[in-house]
């Protein structure tokens, strides 16, 4: 029969394993894709006996240690220009974003991107494919690259979704995967950067973080090899249906969990 102390012990290495595999689940999403970690790690970490600034911060650390590791290994894909006009316009949304946290309703907010994702999956999954494989040579221009890095600053600050209108560029761009998930990294990485500053600065960062995060970091390598591996075995012609099979669940994620 275990003592108080031993039943504790039990329950936090129980805890611990069940925070790993939850991040390692997010990581291999992202190491796959490029992104869907948070939205993937989120609702599960909630139904845990861990406090929402720990798993906010913890999903942060883990989504930028990803994107550290897969930048340095693509980083001749990414498309540097776009990133860099992409990377920018976020710093100018970044406070919009939390003004939008501070007047406008989480649900309201998240209700109306997870119904916009599913209607642009499904759209995009169906419509013919004359017009899928038709060039928009109007995104072309560096100009429209700045309204979706604005909206990726907005949307991460706000409800840590900066991926999202990244994504939807991406796939509008007609990017091919590599360039895809090489310039989606190099761009968290910068974003991820100001989030989890302003996340210690916010006081969010605590032991049970460290502790949470070393822990993690063995499962998040393995996810990256596993993510890797996957990746470049996914025929290109058929990587961006994934996407918008993935863009589509996470909408449907994002109604089941508004809050």
């Amino acid at each position: 029969m275990l003592d108080r102390k031993g039943v504790i012990f039990v329950m936090s290495v129980t805890l611990i394993l069940l925070v790993v595999g939850i991040v390692f689940l997010g990581a291999l999403m992202r190491a796959v894709f490029g992104f869907g970690d948070s939205i993937i790690s989120m609702p599960l970490l909630a139904l845990l006996p861990i406090s929402l600034a720990t798993s906010i911060s913890l999903i942060g650390l883990g989504g930028f240690t990803v994107a550290v590791l897969t930048v340095f290994s693509g980083w001749k894909d990414v498309d540097r220009p776009v990133l860099g006009r992409l990377s920018i316009s976020t710093l100018f949304g970044i406070p919009v974003g939390l003004l939008l946290v501070k007047f406008a309703p989480n649900a309201v907010i998240t209700y109306g991107l997870g119904i916009f994702l599913i209607v642009y999956g499904i759209y995009s999954l169906i419509k013919p494919k004359l017009l899928q494989s038709k060039p928009r040579l109007w995104l072309n221009k560096p100009a429209w690259s700045l309204p979706f890095g604005f909206a990726a600053g907005m949307f991460g600050s706000a409800y840590n979704m900066n991926g999202v209108p990244i994504v939807i560029y991406g796939t509008m761009r007609d990017w091919k995967p590599a360039v895809f998930r090489g310039t989606l990294q190099a761009h968290f990485l910068v974003s991820s950067s100001l989030i989890i500053i302003g996340q210690f600065m916010g006081g969010f960062w605590s032991k049970e973080l460290f502790v949470l995060y070393v822990f993690s970091l063995p499962a998040i390598g393995l996810a990256i090899l596993l993510g890797t591996f996957i990746h470049g075995r996914i025929p290109s012609y058929k990587f961006e249906r994934y996407v918008f099979i993935v863009v589509i669940l996470l909408g449907i994620m994002l109604l089941i969990n508004p809050a």
